[in-house]
């Protein structure tokens, strides 16, 4: 990967359907998640993510959710995933999702989807993997993200799925509260982390534990830019200026449609490269640190 040639890098886009057709979600989840953001979105392939990036010279770090042990749903593989960020290294950057309840088999995935197919960092999805992020059950997991030296990145606040389904699907909101990673970045103080999204209903708390730990980053997905809070917009133009990052959560946000809107917002011209682009090339280790 060029770092140069490249003008953005998305840091939030999910791999929906894997070679075989399986999709991430169950279709009642799926459905829900579709009405949540008003677009039955259709669920693009790898290499067709790669291919909308390429054209507008953006890499995008792309991920699935392993919620198997609260959802019953199989993955998507994690290898899979991999192999075909690999076909499309140019553009695509692989992070992983392990289920923190697989306990020490998840430990040994970790450290082998690092070390032998590439993986950049790994996503976590509290509500849907019904855990607490500072439930001591995951530490093990995170001591050995910590020691690999790759990003975590915790979805926070409200979720579209499961909204709208009987009981939310079983999916608890409370488990994506930011002040609960507040804990870990406490416990793991060298641990990259990213809190995805503007954190609804818990924006100041989000923006609170990023101004105080120096680890613990924001990225701006999920959310089309003029519907920002404008605390949020505030701390990313001063305060978190090198600690905001471009995500889209593509597919069910285009990239497109992302950074039309975020055109619109009063963010400062030396600011908005640093969003958009050298902020998560330095944390993802695509740049030294003092570059």
């Amino acid at each position: 990967m060029n770092v140069d040639e490249i003008v953005a890098i998305d840091v939030h886009t999910h791999a929906e359907i894997s070679r075989d057709g399986h999709s991430s979600l169950s279709p009642a989840l799926l459905e829900a998640s579709a009405k949540y953001f008003k677009a039955a979105h259709r669920q693009p392939t790898i290499a067709e993510t790669a291919a909308l990036y390429r054209e507008r010279r953006m890499a995008a770090v792309i991920f699935t959710v392993d919620a198997e042990h609260a959802t019953g749903h199989p993955r998507i593989s994690n290898e899979e995933v991999a192999a075909s960020c690999a076909e499309h290294a140019d553009v695509l950057i692989p992070f992983a999702s392990v289920d923190p309840w697989k306990g020490r088999a998840a430990l040994r995935e970790a450290r082998k989807l690092v070390e032998e197919h590439g993986v950049r960092g790994f996503k976590f999805h509290p509500s849907l993997q019904d855990f607490s992020p500072n439930d001591r059950m995951a530490y093990p997991l995170y001591e050995v993200i910590e020691e690999l030296g790759v990003p975590a990145l915790f979805h926070s606040g409200q979720t579209g799925i499961g909204a709208g389904v009987p009981g939310g699907g079983g999916i608890r909101l409370k488990h994506s509260n930011p002040m609960l990673v507040d804990d870990v970045a406490v416990d793991f103080p060298h641990l990259k982390i990213v809190l995805a999204h503007p954190s609804f209903p818990w924006q100041d708390e989000a923006l609170a534990v990023a101004t105080h730990k120096p680890f613990v980053h924001i990225d701006l997905s999920g959310w089309s830019p003029k519907y920002f809070p404008p605390n949020l917009v505030r701390y990313a133009n001063t305060l978190l200026q090198d600690k905001v990052l471009f995500g889209s959560d593509h597919p069910v946000i285009t990239p497109d449609r992302w950074l039309a809107d975020f055109a619109k917002l009063d963010i400062s011209d030396e600011v908005r490269p640093k969003i958009l682009k050298h902020n998560a090339a330095r944390l993802l280790g695509l740049v030294k640190e003092d570059a």
